[in-house]
């Protein structure tokens, strides 16, 4: 053939400055384009060679990197299919389609997409170089060497040359602002990133040793990648400890994962892959990028939302499949129905593979249960389909470090720990040390208790409560343990109305400030050992409170103070002879307000009752507010006696301090005071 020039037919002269300029921040990519490419080809020979097609020899199968500082080029050459005259002109030559013109101005701002519609990944060599040369000799009998050229522009120039070797050399002249490429150890770790496990040996630099003081080369050529890795093999081929060599290679360093998943189908779809379970050693792990997305054993992206579920995020391991739609660039995704079918199956075969664990090595299941407990909840919590399967799966453990299911565990509970209106009360605990005294009162009254100390339990305890018919979730310190799980109506506590305000004052006056807590004082008559002073928290509030900590939409929460019930026992010898005590020495000098504010109450009844129509004139209006300003006043009197009083009875102070202990919230001075007070008592 005779030297030829044209002008490639892309009907317009502005893709090479899109090209540049909007594909810079990805310009890597051009190494990834172009080995895949090299791969491609040679695999191509292959298959002839394999169908007869192709009868000579194949000879050295491998593509090899090439870096040449002094010349400054890059060179990517195979031993595969090689192109004719007439190949490149139609593959390189004519990226012509209809409406081209349109498209590039409508997308000009978008590389990703132009480039993906054209299926250029040659061309993305242009972002580095100032020119490209390729030299090519197809493997077809007769066939003559090609050299095509261009500069970055749509002209072009296609001529015969000498080329001995089957196969195509593309030579990148690295353009000044990209000098980097020209440094081997830059193109290795690029090599490294999206070519480690391609099919064929990418071959790139010499081996090293150590010698005289500093690494040099040796005449060993160095090959960068794994050509059959794990996720390619059956896994009938692999051992546990194939599986974990794979996870190390992967992520060095970390600890050995609990198990792993070896994905493998080929209808509606084809889809390879390993997912592994690591061991996550915060509460809460939650780290993306973890998941790699291949593409034939070429890198793709390691941000594959869209393709695995949410959740899986916290899975580490390796996904391939040549029917993911990708662009070009192979590192955007497109939402379509294929993804959603492959999320779909990665979902159900992930669920499938956990209860094949639990029913086959149920012993093992419970001993990872702890480490894999914060997946799973996730994944019932953001995925229907998934917490639909795990509900057969899912484990809880009680105090004892007992596992069940859900069925098992209901089935235990339901005899002892359902309520007066047919509700199953799952009792639970988020500390089982803070939280000692209540679990002891609870597993004595003969129920048992859970722990659920993990930082998604409040959502998947509401999960739960809609899941499961006629059930509840109650926090064991949440009441007092006779109104945890109501049999019947509660026992009447026999304190008079002036009693019960009287009393309420002189322990409110003996409760310490404690930050941001509020405490609300009422009377139980609980059983005669119980505690004399229990402290609980209201389960709507902290359960609440709790979430707001998570989610900042609901900061409105977060921002309240705690609200405690302080719960007195009258049914207690010691509360007994407080209430004795306060009887005798503070009711007598507390009775003249209490018959005062009685006598202003039963005037202002009777001045509305008097009232025309039931409402008060003005002067009747008046006399209601003083009346109650009277009131208001005598209350503050009987709360500053009562307080009075409680700061000289230490019994009153030494229970309330109790109680606060026993909850963690006794601190500081006030605790150093409760230490001095108990030596004294004693």
């Amino acid at each position: 053939m005779a030297k030829q020039n044209g002008k490639i037919g892309v009907t317009t002269d502005n893709i090479f400055p899109v090209i540049k300029k909007f594909l810079y921040s990805d310009h890597e990519i051009f190494l990834r384009e172009l080995v895949s490419n090299a791969i491609d080809a040679t695999q191509k020979l292959k298959t002839l060679s394999s169908f007869g097609e192709f009868k000579g020899e194949l000879g050295e199968m491998k593509v090899r990197v090439t870096v040449d500082k002094e010349a400054g080029t890059l060179t990517v050459s195979d031993h595969g299919i090689g192109m004719t005259a007439d190949d490149i002109d139609k593959y390189i030559n004519q990226i012509a389609f209809s409406g081209a013109e349109e498209f590039l101005e409508k997308y000009k701002d978008n590389a990703n997409a132009i480039i993906g519609h054209f299926g250029l990944g040659f061309y993305s060599a242009f972002m580095v170089a100032k020119k490209v040369e390729i030299r090519s000799l197809s493997y077809k009998e007769g066939s003559t060497a090609v050299k095509w050229e261009c500069d970055g522009s749509p002209e072009y120039t296609m001529e015969p040359t000498e080329k001995t070797e089957r196969g195509t050399d593309i030579i990148l002249y690295i353009d000044d602002e990209n000098k980097k490429f020209l440094e081997q150890a830059e193109i290795d770790a690029l090599l490294k990133k999206y070519c480690r496990f391609l099919p064929v040996p990418v071959i790139s630099g010499k081996e090293q040793e150590w010698k005289d003081g500093k690494y040099v080369d040796t005449d060993r050529d160095k090959v960068v990648n794994a050509s059959e890795p794990a996720w390619t093999r059956k896994p009938s081929e692999l051992t546990d400890e194939d599986y974990r060599n794979f996870y190390h290679e992967l992520y060095p360093g970390q600890e050995d994962p609990l198990f792993w998943i070896h994905l493998n189908v080929d209808y509606p779809f084809n889809l390879t892959g390993i997912l592994y379970f690591p061991k996550i050693k915060n509460n809460f792990e939650v780290t993306k990028n973890r998941i790699q997305l291949y593409c034939n054993q070429v890198y793709v992206t390691d941000s594959v939302e869209g393709v695995v579920p949410e959740f899986m995020m916290l899975l580490q391991g390796i996904i391939d499949s040549p029917d993911i739609p990708l662009n070009v660039s192979r590192s955007y995704l497109q939402s379509d129905t294929a993804v959603k079918k492959i999320s779909g199956y990665i979902t159900k075969k992930v669920a499938s593979r956990l209860e094949e664990i639990f029913r086959t090595d149920r012993a093992d299941f419970e001993k990872k249960w702890d480490d894999i407990k914060i997946f799973i909840q996730y994944g019932m919590l953001t995925d229907q389909k998934f917490c639909d399967a795990a509900m057969k799966f899912v484990l809880v453990k009680d105090t004892e470090g007992k596992h069940y299911t859900l069925d098992e565990y209901r089935t235990l509970i339901e005899g002892s720990q359902t309520d007066k209106d047919g509700d199953v009360v799952y009792l639970y605990t988020t500390d089982p040390v803070a939280q000692y005294t209540y679990i002891n009162a609870a597993t004595e009254r003969g129920y048992s208790v859970l722990v659920m100390d993990g930082q998604l339990e409040n959502h998947f305890i509401g999960m739960l409560e809609n899941k499961l018919d006629k059930s509840r979730f109650v926090r064991v310190d949440s009441d007092v343990v006779d109104n945890l799980i109501p049999k019947s109506d509660k026992r009447d506590v026999n304190l008079t109305g002036n009693q019960r305000e009287m009393l309420t004052d002189v322990f409110r006056a003996s409760v310490p400030k404690v930050e941001k807590a509020e405490f609300l004082v009422s009377f139980e008559a609980l059983s005669a050992d119980a505690n004399p002073i229990l402290i609980t928290q209201n389960e709507y509030m902290r359960r609440m409170k709790d979430m707001a900590a998570m989610q900042p939409g609901m900061s409105f929460y977060g921002e309240l103070p705690d609200s405690y019930n302080l719960i007195v026992n009258t049914e207690s010898p010691v509360i007994k002879r407080i209430i004795e005590d306060a009887d005798k020495a503070l009711l007598p000098s507390l009775q003249a307000h209490f018959d005062a504010i009685s006598a202003a109450n039963d005037a202002s009844e009777a001045i509305r009752k008097e009232a025309t129509d039931g409402k008060p004139n003005e002067d009747q209006q008046n006399k209601i507010k003083s009346n109650d300003e009277q009131v208001t006043h005598l209350r503050g009197e009987i709360k500053k006696d009562s307080a009075r009083y409680a700061e000289g009875q230490p019994l009153v102070k030494q229970v309330v301090d109790l109680a606060l202990l026993a909850n963690g919230l006794l601190r500081g001075a006030e605790l150093n005071n409760f230490i001095r007070r108990s030596v004294a008592l004693l």
